[in-house]
């Protein structure tokens, strides 16, 4: 049943995007924000003065100030694991004990980096980094949009446990001068550890004298990385209180430190670090997570959106879908609250985006057209990050800008229905100055108390994940026993596919 004030949200009238410009001529004031690098524009959405203060009324309601305190304080806000979520002290921002000893890791981390460079290894050229979901996403994209030409190592990310995945990144590189990253919170996961081994016998065929000592892990069990093998000089911890999806920021981060540079690195954490200032200290009514997130439940909630579309309108920033996908999914996708009860309403809708201008030609039509209505966000940088003809950039920046004026606009054609555009579809445009290690932290920063944000006015964990280990389970039990048990379809398969198991 809905709450007070969930009921005065949904007894708010549903204007139209056109019609709320022309009644608020001084609409940018109030909902666009700059924050740092990045200015958030959430003008050409459906939020208005009064359903900002019916939010602001949700936000009281579920406590978003105590949980969000909560969080910083490293208090349990992960009730069903009994745990803290301290991705934040990574960046210097929370419990003091946490901050202390996140930075003692970081500083293991270093003398590893500064030991890596002076050739302590031997002579490394090429850095194999093997995880999977958050061990890999986050460092995949870091590197991706901060690396271009000036990454120090060639880089290799690998999650797929699809052999053609290792073959790929391998045949890239030779064993002889490359160090093998494993990342695995447990050091027990099993696509990570089949592709480790694989990484490892790669090497043994190829004559490299002690393989295992070219191997760091990335761990929260550093005592299962020394049993497989790995030296406790190369082991580099981090807390089990910082989850999968939000561990970039700790020793998950190693390919990113050693390919980008130590320096390059602090100015991530430091970027992340003020968007958590901000999120923390900032009022609600200009609070960049939390309107986010106002916005996030109006559509999920009220029109009945089942997915939000981002795109990059920056080659830097490709990877950055794929990323939210797991943040925002892995985190929000839940059906029980906090408490085990059922939710009260629809949850995480479905991430999904592309890379502006190809995505234009892909799969605008649907957002312009469509009878879906999809919440669109555009992401894109001031700087072009290339020397190319500034055609190129100005380009770029038109056709973003473009769109977000088109699917609010439309464009009536009462003789042809085929050409006429329907507008008052919302979207969300966010501005960098440039992708830099700075801004780029801060914007992940944001995507993530975004998340928690949502996570609150809807009264569920986003911090456990429990939807991804029953396939799992089926795996090894098939694995194990073969064939038993399954529905006929899933049996066929097996016995088609594997020859029974």
């Amino acid at each position: 049943m809905p709450s007070p004030a969930q009921a005065a949200i949904a007894r708010l009238p549903q204007a139209d995007l056109k019609s709320i410009f022309t009644a608020d001529p001084d609409r940018l004031s109030r909902f666009v924000l700059t924050q740092g690098p990045i200015r958030f524009d959430w003008s050409k959405t459906h939020l208005t003065d009064d359903l900002m203060d019916a939010y602001l009324t949700l936000a009281q309601e579920r406590d978003f100030t105590g949980w969000r305190e909560a969080l910083f304080a490293g208090k349990p806000v992960n009730n069903s694991e009994g745990r803290a979520a301290e991705h934040p002290a990574e960046r210097g921002e929370g419990n003091a004990d946490s901050v202390a000893r996140a930075r003692m890791f970081h500083a293991r981390m270093r003398a590893l980096i500064d030991a890596v460079e002076a050739e302590a290894l031997g002579p490394i050229r090429h850095i194999l980094h093997i995880g999977i979901g958050g061990s890999a996403l986050g460092p995949d994209l870091i590197v991706d949009a901060l690396g271009g030409d000036g990454l120090r190592y060639d880089v290799a990310i690998v999650s797929n446990v699809d052999g053609t995945a290792m073959e790929q990144a391998i045949n890239r590189f030779d064993p002889h001068t490359t160090l093998i990253a494993i990342a695995s919170k447990t050091f027990t996961t099993t696509e990570t550890m089949l592709n480790a081994a694989s990484a490892i016998n790669w090497m043994v065929e190829a004559g490299v004298d002690d393989p295992y000592g070219r191997v760091v892990a990335l761990t929260a069990s550093p005592d299962k990385a020394m049993e497989w093998g790995v030296d406790e000089t190369r082991v580099l911890p981090f807390s089990e209180s910082v989850g999968g999806r939000y561990s970039l920021w700790s020793s998950i981060g190693f390919p990113a430190a050693l390919a980008l540079g130590w320096d390059a690195f602090e100015s991530l954490l430091e970027g992340a670090a003020a968007m958590d200032r901000h999120f923390r200290l900032s009022p609600p009514r200009e609070n960049a997570p939390l309107i986010a997130a106002f916005a996030d439940q109006y559509y999920t909630r009220i029109m009945g959106c089942q997915t939000r579309a981002l795109f990059a309108y920056d080659e830097r920033l490709k990877l950055l879908p794929s990323y939210l996908q797991q943040l925002e999914m892995e985190s929000n996708g839940k059906s029980v609250t906090r408490d085990g009860d059922p939710v009260d309403g629809p949850t995480a809708p479905i991430t999904w985006g592309g890379v502006g201008t190809d995505a234009q030609h892909a799969v605008f039509q649907l957002l312009h057209q469509g009878t879906v209505l999809a919440p669109v966000e555009f992401v894109a940088s001031i700087d072009p990050g290339h020397a190319l003809d500034p055609a190129h950039h100005r380009a770029l920046l038109v056709n973003c800008f473009a769109q977000g004026a088109a699917l609010l606009r439309g464009r009536d054609n009462p003789s042809d229905p085929a050409r006429a555009y329907p507008g008052n579809r919302p979207s969300t445009t966010i501005l960098l100055d440039d992708v830099t290690p700075e801004s780029l932290g801060a914007l992940i920063a944001f995507y993530e108390h975004r998340t928690f944000a949502n996570a609150v006015l809807m009264g569920i964990n986003p911090f456990d994940q429990f939807g991804v280990e029953l396939g799992k389970e089926i795996a090894r039990f098939i694995e194990a026993d073969g064939p038993k048990g399954f529905d006929p379809s899933t049996m066929a398969l097996i016995d088609i596919a594997l020859g029974g198991g």
